[in-house]
């Protein structure tokens, strides 16, 4: 029919044998014609139907644009006028074929089609049609026949049909055009990521990367080079579609949960657990302690969680991603087997001597293209992997975020923040190495039954016998992988446990420094380390195992079938063709052998993972059900009935109260310590368990932790906390929070930037911005958890009046206020006594006195104590303090609380003399002497304060990694070990080499000797020598990975060990300016990347560097020639590499650099959460969360591009080696035999792979060295002074305890100015000394100073006449005894808290637990001494935590005592407690104390006022009271008179 059609032959075989082949015109003019258009018209309409749904915006018309449908006009044009040559031909002449007319017709309805396409186009991002360019490139393809036919024609000299060839020939041209201008892609607006307006070709060679490459390669990239993220990868858009999945798959889960839990307990019904016993109730302390004892009987309960709801979830978020991988990867797969086939074609080609040229270049050119589309399938699939496992990271990263923001306290208690951490980065990284690998699961099965069933068609049956060996090698495999992942949980608990640890010692390194306990602590991290280090060298060794058997597998598996194929029929000879396919298809065989173990351990830590993951995030939510908000609500806060606990399992800490509080009422709740005060203010905020009743609450919260929480970030940042800045209210909230002067002295003002957790702030700076932070948010009701603990008496005084009292700014507004400060307490309007968790008694200051109960006997007590202090203060001030007090209290006008007014000039350049106070005094008003401060403070772009900026940028190492890195790597890997290891690789190789030529030869046998005539001998000898070089092989390859495993780990050791011992070194000003999550990360990621992942890929480096030298040896030794292509394509590679290596590893060091900050932000929201969930601001963190993953996300996708636009330029290089070596084959045909063909081939079809391996290696290894490089960066830190020197004090030293101080001078930082200004004074042995000062005047500094925690600008301290500068730091500081100012505990048992060098009997502990008054609570606790005390010591209050620390100062027993502001967070009935022994315990000693209330050092025997560095009065308490000066007015103000008046 089709010959009617076209009226010539359509289809003639005899035209293709022959040396010059060709193919009929019919067959040119029909079949090729139509497969393109076919292809365009089929899917036209689905394409339109695309654009029409997603329609955006139309763009602008480009030239682009233009030019393209210009030139399809033409071609609308070229198929118009051939229709009219042919109308005007089938005039004149006889029946024109059917074909003339049809197909120029059908290409006018294509043009048209195109057209419209390309028109439609505009409407969306992407202005280039995948399949348009497809369109063009198979239009020109099948052309291509047509084309040579028709010149062939020409050539003949048939003139018949010139004006349609040239016609042809016009739109050929222009179609080449086409797709010409298909390949540049069109820009949208320049800030958009340019993969979304790609075109085709660009996308699919990465090619609109290039920019960045070339970016990349001049200079070091920077985050701005980076394109954003596109909006549906940003995290938001992903957690949203994820959790719409996620809430569904997890009541599923919890379904089954209960369903299961159903089941267990009808089996475990014998055992019931018993109610709550709701009659006796114990301190949230006692409560938490106990649970230790109920933990083991519960561990089999709370085991159990919903399950496996995680991984459903994900696969639903992305399965439009997943789907497109797996088509792509089933393409590729099939491709790769197509390989062999054509290898066995070439090979019988150059066997048969007369076999066409034209055949060869035939197969050489199919060759490469199935190469390219394999490629090209397989980089587009890895691409979309990799987003995925980006995706999935950024996901799970943000949904842990989210999740612990509502966690509720029961669960956030079974987790450290470190352990929190490690889920974000830990877990969420494995699962992203996971989808990397997760086609390869049913992939490596599919490759292994196609090669199976390809062997079979070659080797018939004699495959078997290599099967059965691959079969008996996997379940060794899965067992060593069973074994390997329980080694990996193992480790990742001691991961967990030595981070736990790590955190602790960073948290509390300055109370480390003070007891010189890092040797202690430095040794419990060693010992963990070890245990780690036993399991990393039996995972090394199980992987080395692992490993042999699987490169081993190939080898053994060849020799077995060659050897079965030639002994089982002495017909069978083994040929090139069968020898070489089989080769090619055991080296397909042997990557998803290589891979599955990998595989297999990738998803068995994920599995690790998502169990932990699914037990995190199916965690249960905060429940505030029993906290009901209600508009109209007559009172503000209302307890009805309300009991609280910590946990559902415990008593109530909070029992039966009821408690209505009226809105604008200022109410105190007192009580002794442990009587559940903040427990209270928890409930309130919903932070506990409720066991029954509820709580009403009307209006918003804010709220002042008792430790206050504070942000890295500047302090006006602090005070702000995300709400509009309203300069008049942020003026005033400054001032009434006594921020102003603390303002002054801090670099930067109010921009100065904070450390992590408030780091270079005092205790009482932190309290007080914590307090400016609530003031500033306009809430209604305010719960102020003790907020006067940690401030100076008079500071306090002037908060409460300017701030909480009945005058201040907070005044209207509901307050509750948790406090010990009992002379505020009669201007309340309500008092809350609280004991044992319930309301013993409530009422009016005068209603209680008069009730004479619990609150009136213990204010009697404390009043005959402390004299008239209590009722002094609350009489207004007399006018005279106003002016000559340390702090400048301010007066005030009624009116207008802005306007208050001081005396700056006075108060700040205090001349400190007595001056008569004239009736003018000068007053300048408050908002003129801040404007000038603020206007100055900082102008854009003005340099910042000298030391404004706290924490260093993180440092990105740029350029190259130093060779000195590598060089430290194995140095401290050994030498010697490096040599013997790289020898036993080379020596596997080069039997590799060995093992092939054998092969080679082998196979030539069967061209001189038949079945018949071949030797036995020579057949076992053939078999012997090819089975001996594979055993080879194997055999150092083993010895070569056993040996590394131990010299790497050794390294990893030694590294950790230096890293450790210099961290402890550091100086305290390296943590003062360095985030803790910076360090922690270096013991984290950068410690497992030495321990896991720079072993393996240094290994797999050498391993395939070697591979890829053996195999371009293989090729050169068969035909020299090749040499010379060798060059180029090396020249190619190496430059792609260079580009290359310096952007992936920039790209590399910016994630790093970003990820840090979102571990950082993270561990600080965890200890933030009461705050930020008290002030409901949850969306704005995880906003700023959300924001930082962004960014870290696009430095990673970045990083995922970079390595398929290498990739994909490699598999090119390596498709280009196999073209040229199949090419040589088909020129030098006549020289060369088949079995050198299939040796060459064989080995050139191997190279792409291990070539684009290598690339990734060695920017893996770099990549991973950089972690070495990190390390050694802490390692070379400056150290503080040596720990012990040669100059040792004399024994028993200090025997008296004296101290002179000879014009001492310290500052913190060199670049700041100093904080002590020559301080002079001699202490005798046994003074009693009171230190004060307001906040800043440097009273922590001298305690810094006293233990070199910063070490001397100028002069000199001498202690018993030792110079403390001249002995080791830890000779000074065992014989010096602190009581810090936070009471810092580290989890552990109580004894290790107290004696972690294990120096004192349990009698001695338990004598000093009695001196601080906590015996009779260890007593109480089930396992007293060995009682384990969770992270920071949570379950233990804060009183008993200074009490703890006093214990720890009572044991120590040393000649100087520093008592630093200890006595700020504890009850006046503590504090009353703590003063007495120490007056008992210490009396022997020279003591200093830093006071906070004035009543503490009235008995000192010597007081020194310090102010702004320098001491401006010293000498004894009734000296200074006797006469008007600094001293005089603080006590006037506190109301002490005499000393007396205050005696204790």
């Amino acid at each position: 029919m089709l010959e009617k059609f076209c009226n010539s032959t359509f289809w003639n075989s005899s035209l293709l044998d022959s040396p010059e082949a060709d193919l009929p015109i019919c067959f040119e003019q029909t079949v090729l014609v139509w497969i393109p258009l076919g292809f365009l018209w089929l899917l036209a309409p689905w394409q339109l139907l695309h654009v029409y749904r997603s329609k955006t915006e139309k763009s602008p018309v480009t030239k682009l644009y233009l030019a393209k449908q210009v030139l399809v006009g033409f071609l609308f044009i070229l198929a118009a006028t051939e229709l009219v040559l042919v109308f005007t031909e089938g005039s004149g002449q006889a029946a024109i074929p059917a074909i003339r007319y049809t197909n120029p017709s059908l290409y006018l309805g294509t043009w048209l089609l195109v057209l419209l396409i390309q028109h439609s186009r505009q409407w969306c991002v992407q202005k280039n049609s995948w399949f348009l360019t497809l369109f063009w490139v198979l239009s020109i393809l099948c052309g291509t026949f047509q084309f040579q036919t028709l010149i062939r024609m020409l050539l003949k000299g048939s003139t018949s049909s010139l004006a349609y060839s040239c016609l042809f020939f016009i739109s050929y041209a222009f179609q080449i055009l086409i797709l010409v201008l298909s390949a540049f892609s069109e820009r949208g607006g320049s800030s958009e990521n340019p993969s979304v307006t790609a075109s085709f070709l660009s996308r699919i060679t990465f090619s609109w990367y290039d920019s960045v490459v070339l970016k990349g390669y001049k200079r070091p990239l920077t985050l701005e080079d980076i394109w954003d993220v596109n909006e549906q990868n940003k995290s938001k858009t992903l957690v949203n579609r994820f959790e719409t999945h996620m809430v569904r798959e997890l009541q599923k889960a919890r379904r089954v949960l209960q369903k299961r839990q159903q089941k267990n307990t009808q089996r475990d019904s014998g055992t019931r657990l018993h109610g709550l016993s709701k009659n006796q109730s114990q301190s949230q302390d006692v409560l938490v302690l106990e649970e230790a004892g109920k933990k083991k009987k519960k561990s089999r309960t709370t085991e159990d969680f919903p399950k496996s709801w995680l991984i459903k979830a994900l696969f639903k978020t992305f399965f439009p991603i997943i789907l497109k991988s797996f088509l792509l990867k089933v393409v590729c797969d099939l491709i790769t087997f197509m390989s062999p086939q054509l290898l066995k074609l070439l090979i019988s080609f150059a066997n048969d001597r007369d076999s066409y040229v034209w055949i060869g270049y035939l197969y050489s050119v199919l060759f490469f293209i199935v190469a390219l589309i394999q490629s090209l399938c397989l980089q587009y699939h890895f691409e979309l992997c990799f987003m995925l496992g980006v995706k999935v990271r950024t996901t799970i990263m943000a949904s842990v975020y989210k999740k612990a923001l509502s966690l509720s306290n029961r669960v956030k208690r079974q987790y450290t923040v470190g352990e929190t951490v490690n889920l974000m980065s830990v877990d969420a990284q494995k699962l992203m190495d996971v989808t990397n690998y997760l086609h390869m699961l049913w992939s490596n099965v599919l490759q292994i039954v196609l090669s199976t069933y390809f062997l079979w068609m070659e080797l018939g049956p004699s495959v078997l016998a290599g099967v059965a060996v691959l079969l008996v090698l996997i379940p060794a495999n899965g067992i060593i992988a069973v074994k390997n992942k329980a080694i990996q949980v193992k480790n990742m608990k001691e991961k967990d446990r030595r981070l736990k640890i790590m955190n602790e010692i960073l948290n509390g390194i300055k109370i480390l420094k003070y007891f010189a306990w890092e040797p202690s602590f430095r040794n419990q991290v060693h010992n963990i380390r070890k245990k780690e280090l036993k399991n990393l060298l039996r995972f090394g060794q199980m992987q080395s195992v692992m490993t042999f058997i699987l490169y081993s597998a190939p080898i053994l598996v060849s020799v077995v079938t060659f050897s079965v194929y030639v002994l089982v029929d002495s017909n069978n000879i083994l040929d090139a063709e069968k020898a070489f396919t089989s080769i090619t298809l055991f080296n397909i065989l042997r990557f998803p052998m290589t891979v599955f173990p990998l595989v297999i351990t990738s998803v068995l830590q994920a599995t690790v993972s998502i169990e932990r993951l699914e037990k995190y995030l199916g965690g249960d939510d905060l429940d505030t059900s029993a906290i009901q908000h209600d508009c109209n609500f007559d009172k503000v806060v209302q307890f009805s009935e309300a009991s609280f606990s910590w946990d559902q399992d415990s008593e109530a800490t909070i029992r039966d109260v009821n408690l209505d509080i009226m809105p604008g009422q200022l109410v105190a709740v007192v009580g002794t310590v442990g009587s559940g005060k903040s427990s209270l203010m928890s409930a309130m905020l919903g932070e506990m368990e409720n066991i029954h009743g509820h709580i009403t609450i009307k209006g918003t919260i804010a709220y002042v932790p008792q430790q206050s929480w504070i942000q890295n970030g500047t302090i006006k940042d602090n005070i702000l906390f995300g709400s509009e800045f309203n300069e008049k209210r942020y003026q005033q909230v400054l001032e009434a929070c006594a921020l102003l002067q603390d303002l002054e002295v801090l670099p930067g003002g109010d921009l100065a930037e904070i450390g992590e957790k408030g780091i270079n702030l005092s205790g009482g700076q932190k309290q007080r911005i914590s307090l400016a932070r609530a003031t500033y948010q306009n809430s209604d009701i305010y719960i102020l958890d003790d907020p006067l603990s940690a401030v100076d008496a008079h500071v306090g005084k002037h908060i409460f009046d300017k701030v909480l009292g009945p005058n201040g700014l907070l005044k209207g507004k509901t307050r509750l206020l948790v406090t010990h400060s009992i002379h505020f307490l009669p201007q309340v309007d309500e008092i809350v006594v609280l004991e044992n968790g319930t309301i013993s008694e409530k009422g009016s200051y005068k209603a209680l006195l008069a009730k004479k109960g619990l609150f009136a006997k213990n204010l009697k007590t404390f009043q005959k104590e402390m004299g008239p202090e209590g009722e002094a203060t609350v009489h207004e001030d007399s006018e005279e303090e106003d002016d000559y007090g340390l702090v400048p209290s301010l007066e005030e006008i009624p009116e207008d609380v802005a306007s208050l007014t001081m005396n700056r000039e006075n108060s700040l350049r205090r001349t400190l003399s007595y001056r008569s106070r004239s009736d003018s005094r000068p007053l300048k008003p408050l908002k003129n002497s801040l404007k000038t401060r603020n206007t100055n403070a900082q102008k854009e772009g003005e340099e910042l304060v000298k030391g404004q900026k706290l924490i260093k940028k993180e440092f990105i190492q740029t350029g190259k990694v130093k060779f000195s890195i590598y060089l430290k790597y194995l140095r401290e890997a050994g030498w010697y070990s490096i040599f013997f290891i790289f020898l036993a690789y080379v020596i596997s190789y080069v039997a590799l080499v060995g093992y092939n030529l054998w092969l080679s030869a082998w196979t030539s046998d069967s061209k001189t000797y038949n079945s018949t005539n071949y030797p036995t001998s020579l057949r076992d000898m053939r078999i012997g020598i090819y089975g001996a070089l594979g055993l080879v092989q194997g055999i150092f390859m083993l010895i070569a990975n056993f040996w590394s495993v131990y010299s790497f780990t050794h390294a990893s050791n030694l590294l950790h060990k230096q890293l450790l011992n210099n961290i402890l070194r550091a100086p305290m000003s390296f943590f003062d300016t360095t985030p803790i999550g910076r360090i922690v990360n270096r013991f984290s990621g950068d410690i497992s990347t030495v321990d896991d992942t720079l072993p393996t890929s240094l290994r797999n480096w050498i391993t395939y560097f070697l591979g890829i030298v053996s195999t371009l040896v293989m090729i050169c030794m068969a035909t020299p020639i090749f040499t010379i292509i060798i060059i180029p394509l090396a020249v190619i590679y190496v430059s792609v590499q260079m580009f290359y290596v310096a952007t992936s590893r920039q790209l590399r060091r910016l994630d790093s650099v970003t990820r840090s900050p979102l571990y950082s932000f993270f561990s600080e929201t965890v200890s933030g959460l009461p705050v930020i969930r008290a002030f409901q601001h949850q969306q704005r963190f995880l906003k700023h969360n959300e924001a930082l993953a962004d960014t870290n996300q696009k430095c990673v996708f970045s990083w995922v591009i970079s390595n398929r636009w290498l990739a994909v330029r490699l598999e090119l290089i390596g498709n280009l080696v196999v073209f040229f070596s199949s090419l040589m084959m088909v020129i030098y045909k006549d020289t060369l035999s088949g079995d050198t063909v299939g040796f060459v081939l064989s080995n050139a079809l191997n190279i792409t792979q291990t070539l684009n391996w290598l690339v990734r290696l060695t920017s893996e290894s770099e990549t991973n060295i950089v972690a070495v490089e990190r390390i050694t960066e802490y390692i070379n830190l400056e150290n503080e002074a040596p720990w012990v020197t040669d100059k040792r004090p004399p024994a028993g030293w200090p025997s008296k305890g004296e101290i002179q101080f000879n014009n001492y001078q310290v500052r913190y930082r060199p670049e700041l100015d100093p904080v002590l200004k020559g301080i002079t004074c001699d202490i005798k042995s046994g003074e009693k000394i009171g230190v004060v000062g307001r906040t800043g005047a440097g009273k922590s500094s001298l305690t810094n100073s006293l233990f070199r925690i910063l070490e001397a600008a100028g002069g000199q301290i001498i202690i018993d006449g030792v110079d403390i500068a001249s002995i080791g730091l830890h000779d000074l500081r065992e014989k010096l005894t602190i009581i810090p100012q936070d009471p810092v505990l580290f989890s552990g048992s109580l004894r290790m808290n107290l004696d972690p060098f294990n120096n004192h009997s349990d009698e001695e502990i338990w004598k000093a637990l009695e001196l601080a008054h906590l015996k009779s609570f260890v007593d109480r606790l089930q396992l007293g001494l060995s009682h384990e005390l969770t992270e920071a010591g949570d379950n233990f209050s804060i009183g008993q935590r200074q009490l703890l620390c006093l214990a720890r100062a009572l044991l120590r027993k040393s000649k100087i005592l520093i008592m630093d502001e200890a006595t700020a967070a504890v009850d006046l009935e503590t504090d009353h407690l703590i003063q007495t022994t120490i007056q008992k315990e210490f009396s022997q000693c020279t003591t200093i104390t830093i006071a906070h209330r004035l009543h503490t050092i009235m008995d000192s025997d010597q007081v020194m006022v310090l102010d702004n560095g320098k001491i401006v009065e010293y000498g004894s308490p009734d000296e200074l009271l006797g006469k008007p000066g600094p001293f005089y007015f603080m006590a006037k103000e506190a109301g002490i008179e005499h000393r007396n008046s205050s005696a204790l």
